[in-house]
């Protein structure tokens, strides 16, 4: 018996257009761990906060707009930079910071008992830093992760973040001492998320 591809997508759409559809709004929240990648620093600690409301379309899947609150960035970044009044150069160690409103539109695919995949695009202005020269200032991301919902609407996610604009301009931010590293010219942002998410409503 010979399967037909578009009688199985057929099937499939008919299915979800016979779900009821459902809306809940809902809060999200935890730990941030970022870095900037190319600049062989450490991972910054710190956290994100956001809300998101979930368009259930069918029995698996759900469209799910967020906006959240991220602070990223990465912790000891050691460069280089001169000083004009004594002529020598020097080095310093800093801790940058790059703050972000993202609007993510999320697709989650429930599974079993409540186990998710998730996975979508993310579009993150910049509200705050404290970079010398930034090349770009906004950043497009995407986002893949993995949740588990318990019945109450309580959900533990664990969420990867990979930014594709050039963020840091390394001509203010490089590292020859010791010919230990140099500083990469594609500078990304890079950010796991572990925290938790609660929908309201049944």
């Amino acid at each position: 018996m010979k399967l037909n591809y578009k009688s199985i997508v057929a099937v499939f759409f008919i299915i979800q257009a016979q779900a009821q559809v459902t809306f809940k709004p809902g809060l999200r929240g935890g730990l941030s761990l970022s870095t900037i990648s190319e600049t062989h620093s450490s991972y910054k600690t710190d956290f994100y906060i956001g809300a998101f409301g979930e368009i259930k379309l069918g029995k698996y899947y759900a469209l799910q707009p967020e906006i959240t609150y991220n602070r990223q960035g990465s912790d000891n970044v050691i460069r280089n930079y001169y000083i004009e009044n004594s002529e020598t150069e020097t080095f310093k160690n800093e801790n940058l910071r790059l703050d972000y409103l993202s609007f993510t539109l999320l697709n989650k695919f429930t599974f079993g008992s409540g186990i998710q995949i998730q996975f979508g695009p993310s579009a993150d202005f910049l509200v705050n830093h404290n970079l010398v020269k930034r090349k770009d200032a906004n950043d497009l991301a995407f986002i893949t992760g993995i949740g588990y919902r318990l019945p109450s609407g309580l959900t533990f996610e664990a969420r990867f973040k990979k930014g594709f604009y050039d963020i840091l301009d390394s001509d203010y931010y490089y590292n020859n001492s010791n010919n230990n590293y140099l500083f990469g010219d594609y500078n990304t942002n890079i950010n796991f998320q572990l925290g938790v998410s609660y929908s309201f409503g049944k």
